[in-house]
């Protein structure tokens, strides 16, 4: 467990070794280069006026104070989402710094361009990525590629803090989630492991397993939890070679692939367990369900942020801590 975890604080400290190397200025300094999936992109001077086309970058935007002033929005009112179609770990912030609703789902040149931005964000991968309209965006306002699917939120937090002119803020907020998450890890009482960490999909028809690669992954191998490995037939399931954060698992492969003595249900609160995990025939002879180690973590996180992240810290708290 110590290894696992001294490996992933090391990564972490090398992916923000890498930002410095990348971008020769002092923090606080303008103009600066900055490198995203899409290439480098040079900014003149701290943005003001942010457009984030991804849903899951806004939260870590609105958790270092950045300036953004619009976003692109999931469906409204479901589990995961509020009235706006934001998160819900952070659709009050969002509205308390009147962060407007570009669109919902596909992603619209012509709204982000009404809104006047100088930066433009975009994510690299999942449903919320707006690649297919970088070359339209460019001649918008400067765009950056944010790949978030193999990155911690702490990393992602870090690369949007030297995106905007607020290092310190991130530093700040990373700095503390740190230092609660090491005090929690030294008070848990560890379920049977290792553990099957998913999102539960469809009542039940298919789940996106999460890699050690995956920010919720990251996250609880930091706390000490070990993740199941997936027979190796199963494990190309990586979202058509798209993501490396989630293994697929539907049908006949879920009951041998799910092969964790705990499962830990992220975007899911406990009668979905209750009701649909457990009493679930395809996965009834698992070791999991046989022996009712099953724990929802929360409808909010389906991706993790500061805000989802702390939450969790929460939950795993009132859960495994006695």
């Amino acid at each position: 467990m110590f290894k696992r975890s001294f490996l992933a604080i090391c990564a972490t400290l090398l992916f923000c070794l890498q930002l410095v190397s990348q971008n020769a200025w002092a923090e606080g300094s303008w103009p600066r280069t900055l490198e995203g999936t899409n290439g480098k992109i040079t900014l003149q001077k701290a943005p003001q006026r942010i457009v984030s086309t991804s849903v899951t970058l806004t939260g870590s935007l609105l958790a270092i104070d950045a300036p953004v002033i619009a976003s692109g929005a999931t469906a409204p009112n479901s589990r995961l989402s509020d009235d706006q179609g934001f998160f819900r770990q952070w659709g009050d912030v969002a509205k308390q710094r009147h962060v407007k609703r570009l669109y919902i789902g596909e992603p619209n040149a012509e709204a982000v361009a009404a809104e006047a931005p100088d930066l433009i964000l975009v994510s690299a991968t999942g449903n919320d990525s707006a690649l297919k309209l970088v070359d339209q965006l460019s001649a918008i306002a400067p765009v950056l590629v944010v790949n978030y699917d193999d990155k911690s939120w702490q990393q992602v937090v870090t690369e949007l803090g030297a995106a905007t002119g607020h290092e310190a803020e991130a530093a700040a907020k990373v700095k503390a989630f740190d230092a609660r998450e090491a005090a929690l890890k030294q008070k848990l009482k560890l379920p049977p492991q290792p553990v099957s960490a998913m999102v539960w999909n469809g009542n039940g028809r298919a789940v996106n397993l999460w890699t050690g690669e995956s920010a919720q992954g990251q996250l609880l191998q930091q706390l000490g939890f070990t993740l199941a490995t997936p027979p190796a037939n199963l494990q190309e399931g990586h979202s058509m070679g798209k993501r490396k954060d989630i293994i697929q698992l539907s049908g006949e492969n879920m009951a041998s692939g799910l092969n964790g003595k705990t499962w830990l249900l992220f975007a899911a609160e406990p009668p979905q367990v209750a009701n649909d995990v457990l009493k679930n025939p395809f996965v009834s002879q698992t070791a999991a369900v046989q022996q009712k180690q099953v724990y929802a973590l929360g409808a909010d996180t389906f991706r993790l942020d500061y805000y989802s992240a702390s939450h969790l810290l929460d939950r795993l708290e009132q859960l495994f801590v006695k």
